[in-house]
């Protein structure tokens, strides 16, 4: 049952909260991207309450989701104590299961999206340097190496029937970061699996053989599981690396050293180790797919960058709009506040839908429509303010270079079979695009 507001007599129908707010919901695009709509032209900030989960104020509008999201002293990820608040959305049961496993805390994992400043900045601080595009130059080639090394090893000249996202996408961008993380290659299929034990927490098709299905507090119960054997890999990691330090990021994270010349707690490295193997991949992952896609529906768009390469950084930045492939994080408000004239309690937690901003009128001309050379494009795909994407750079380098080798190679790509996409109200994407795709 849904609740308010935008006015007294605005009323969000239960099956509109249900859509935004539920995994099950997030099944089907189409319909989620309607009760966005419905949202920002009916109540753009609505508070709702779905059965089995907490109140929630729904942010549809990107200048709400900017405002919230340049004041973490004010909205936090962590809450008034350090793990009174989860920052990914889950249900009540899932929340349950977290407290019980923790000992009463929300905080799973010391990673970014469960920290606020100061701590969150003394934590980035850790690799911020590594993350510079300047820093990321210097990677440049070998990132290129693996884009034609992937290409030469999943793709053939000629005739590909492929599905894109299981045969392609996702192996490329985890290859690249597992290589500049230091990882062998031999252990990438372990990486692999666990990743999507991670983000598959909500999806039937994604569930651990150790987790019972669909049952109350199943999705987290998955997302811890698959956390604790991050923390046993990474573990050797880090005796490794301090042991014997390389030229990688691993051996960054590893020797990082707090004010006192003590090294970190092993659970900020953990906390940087999975942020790293698991957002820095799949969403890259998720983009590549839909950028293809997209392409597919608009043959024109596919000549007029192969024709003009150039375009290629704009064709990736309306991708990542269009993807948006991180759908929300969620903030507890630490004191009262005044949003689009509504009042925000102290206590009161409040979903950043970057999706729906992200096909926001206000900003976009024409946002249901897919423009490789869209200009402005003030996407927030990688989020705002201070909790930014640290690796939007990378990601960015990443497509880019994938797109400049792939795509001169593309002679026809049509789409061809059913269409999924991952049933998870955090981080989404396709999970299967048959197409076939012709390569000179």
């Amino acid at each position: 049952m849904s609740v308010t507001q935008d006015s007294p007599d605005t009323l969000v129908p239960d099956h509109i909260a249900r859509q935004v707010v539920t995994p099950e919901g997030h099944r089907d695009d189409e319909a989620l991207f309607e009760a966005y709509r419905w949202l920002r032209d009916n109540a753009p900030l609505a508070k709702v309450h779905v059965e089995g989960y907490d109140p929630l104020w729904l942010l549809t509008k990107h200048a709400d989701i900017m405002e919230v999201e340049r004041q973490p002293q004010i909205f936090s990820n962590g809450g008034p104590e350090i793990g009174s608040h989860n920052p990914n959305l889950g249900s009540q049961a899932d929340d349950a299961f977290h407290r019980q496993l923790t000992g009463g805390s929300l905080r799973v994992i010391d990673s970014l999206t469960y920290l606020d400043p100061p701590e969150h900045t003394m934590v980035r601080d850790i690799a911020t340097d590594w993350f510079r595009p300047v820093t990321l130059k210097k990677w440049e080639d070998e990132i290129r190496v693996l884009a034609r090394e992937a290409i030469e090893a999943r793709l053939h000249p000629g005739t590909n029937e492929l599905d894109f996202v299981k045969e392609f996408t996702v192996y490329y961008p985890l290859h690249v970061i597992m290589t500049l993380f230091g990882v062998p290659a031999e252990d990438e299929p372990r990486m692999m699996a666990l990743t999507q034990d991670f983000f598959g927490t909500a999806d039937p098709d994604a569930q651990r053989e150790d987790v019972e299905p669909l049952s109350p507090g199943a999705a987290a119960e998955q997302f811890s599981a698959a956390i604790q054997d991050f923390y046993a890999y990474f573990d050797r990691l880090i005796e490794d690396r301090r042991a014997e330090p390389r030229d990688d990021l691993a051996s960054i994270i590893a020797n990082a050293r707090t004010e006192d010349g003590e090294y970190f707690a092993r659970s900020y490295a953990y906390g940087w180790f999975i942020a790293i193997a698991t957002a820095g991949h799949d969403t890259t992952s998720s983009t590549l797919a839909t950028c293809l896609e997209a392409l597919a529906q608009n043959p024109d768009q596919l000549a007029a960058v192969q024709a003009d390469p150039s375009r290629i950084p704009d064709l990736v930045n309306e991708s990542l709009r269009w993807a948006s492939p991180v759908k929300q994080f969620t903030r507890m408000a630490l004191e009262p506040y005044e949003l689009r004239g509504q009042k925000i309690e102290a206590g009161d937690r409040l979903v950043t839908l970057y999706q729906s901003a992200n096909r926001d009128e206000d900003i976009f001309e024409d946002p249901y429509a897919f423009r490789y050379d869209r200009k402005p494009n003030k996407h927030i795909a990688f989020g705002y303010g201070p909790h930014m994407c640290i690796g939007q750079h990378l990601a960015k380098m990443e497509l880019r270079v994938m797109l400049e080798e792939l795509l001169p190679r593309i002679t026809s790509l049509q789409l061809t079979g059913e269409r999924k996409v991952v049933q998870t109200n955090f981080v989404g994407g396709l999970k299967n695009r048959p197409l076939v795709l012709e390569l000179s």
